[in-house]
């Protein structure tokens, strides 16, 4: 699989899709509504991507960027296979992935500079950030937003949108260097992995998911298949618990809302954590909720 999301003018998103799935998406890019595919890494690097664009029975326009403005290039393609080939190459980062083709500078203007953020304000603003990184969820657009947002006070802004992005544009490739030397599988791998055995079993495992518990509880049934048993998820609070050091708890259910199908969701859920190597505290209780501890929370970002 490609480390890449690709985003299309749909609103469909693809997340690590094959070279046949890729190739796929451009030949079938042309229609109404359906003309563009914006490529991007896992996790995302800011500043990076690669994106075609075409109308049906015309070429097709391909442009990557590595950065700033004065990196951002265009090409035009004949033939979706050869437009397949080079955005895949570029996905595996193959050494001169992008020779031998024509490339044009985009003439994008260079932004204009943006203002330093006081001290004492961009301390605080990185201590979020951080904390959100750790976490692991939400992109580089979501975080600048929570950094923009943070200290707002009767309509005063400190920062601007522009100063947030590139306080947490910083701070998210401090972290995706991080991430790049965890070559063991994390507590947090573990846990996606085994709610991707529970979802697909028929019990709707979410994670990261809704506030706080209650709301929680009462959006989880919109979220899964129309025939799930079950359900469960850990929201925003226990995201930042786990962050923190102090373990995750899961609140879980069955549909027919009756004990026996809750404690038999329990117990599966509780098993499977287990079986991907999780340790987890429960009495058995459906009306205790599922403990794991001891996490060693390493999340990786996407973006």
């Amino acid at each position: 699989m490609l480390e890449i999301k690709v985003a299309t003018e749909n609103q469909q998103n693809h997340t690590r899709v094959s070279d046949r799935e890729l190739s796929a998406l451009v030949h079938r890019i042309g229609g109404a509504d359906d003309h563009f595919l914006v490529v991007e890494r896992i996790p995302d690097i800011p500043g990076e991507f690669i994106q075609v664009w075409h109308e049906g029975g015309g070429v097709y326009e391909l442009e990557h960027r590595a950065g700033g403005a004065a990196t951002h290039v265009r090409t035009v393609v004949d033939a979706p296979g050869r437009v397949a080939g080079l955005m895949a190459a570029w996905a595996r980062r193959e050494p001169g992935w992008d020779t031998g083709v024509g490339w044009k500078s985009a003439g994008l203007p260079e932004p204009e500079p943006v203002p330093e953020i006081a001290p004492e304000i961009r301390s605080q603003l990185e201590e979020l950030v951080r904390e959100l990184l750790r976490g692991g969820y939400g992109s580089v657009a979501d975080l600048a937003e929570s950094a923009e947002e943070y200290l707002v006070k009767d309509g005063v802004r400190p920062v601007t949108g522009a100063q947030a992005r590139g306080l947490v544009e910083r701070l998210w490739l401090e972290r995706v260097d991080e991430q790049r030397l965890w070559s063991d599988e994390t507590d947090a791998d573990r846990l996606e992995r085994a709610f991707t055995v529970l979802d697909g079993r028929g019990i709707t495992a979410r994670e990261h998911f809704s506030c706080c518990r209650s709301c929680g509880f009462s959006e989880i049934h919109a979220e899964g298949r129309e025939d799930a048993r079950g359900f469960v998820f850990f929201h925003l609070q226990g995201t930042q618990s786990a962050a923190a050091g102090h373990g995750l708890t899961l609140y879980y259910g069955g549909f027919d809302e009756s004990q026996e199908t809750t404690a038999a969701v329990g117990r599966e859920v509780a098993a499977v954590l287990g079986e991907a190597g999780l340790t987890v505290e429960w009495d058995g209780s459906p009306g205790r909720a599922i403990e794991l501890t001891g996490l060693d929370w390493r999340k990786r970002l996407v973006g």
